[in-house]
């Protein structure tokens, strides 16, 4: 029986792209430390990402923030899945996804805290987790002044004093959230 795992990384930053992991575990694989990607420290998701992506199918899909702006962070989050899950192009008999609904895809079960719960929704939240956050350390090169590499986006005091100094970044940040909206 083929599983797909499904996460997402970056619905609550108010700057870039809202990632999402789709990933199928082989059938002898196994990993104790797989859990939800927020509670593993920076260098243990590094670590669980690559022989994640070393060992398993895995695909990512994004929505930009662009069309987070045109259809909403919900809408946008269910289309990053959606993309994730296509990315990995198999056939499969089943996709878990971590939270309340799933996007729309045949044989899917949402699972409220399935990234604590199933494995294969924990190894999706890494890759998802761990993809995003080289995002913004990449951004924070290209724009040192707002500190991405520290808050990956989210509106701290840092990000939003920034935000305040040097203005909202075209093509980056969301501009259909309030923060944004007020720089």
């Amino acid at each position: 029986m083929i599983i797909v795992g499904v996460d997402e990384a970056g619905r609550g930053p108010l700057i870039g792209s809202v990632v999402a992991g789709a990933v199928i575990l082989p059938a002898k694989f196994s990993l104790p430390e797989l859990t939800d990607s927020k509670k593993l420290s920076e260098k243990k998701r590094e670590t669980l990402y690559a022989l994640i992506t070393q060992q398993c199918q895995w695909a990512v899909g994004e929505s930009s923030p662009q069309e987070i702006d045109e259809i909403n962070i919900l809408q946008a989050t269910m289309l990053a899945m959606r993309r994730a899950v296509d990315n990995l192009d198999i056939k499969y008999d089943q996709v878990l996804v971590d939270g309340n609904r799933c996007p729309d895809l045949e044989r899917c079960k949402a699972i409220i805290k399935g990234d604590l719960t199933e494995p294969v929704i924990s190894a999706a939240s890494i890759i998802a987790k761990v993809t995003r956050d080289r995002q913004m350390i990449a951004l924070d090169r290209k724009y040192p002044q707002y500190g991405f590499a520290q808050h990956k986006g989210y509106g701290t005091k840092v990000h939003l004093a920034a935000l305040k100094q040097h203005g909202a970044i075209q093509g980056q940040h969301r501009f259909s959230f309030a923060p944004i909206r007020r720089a």
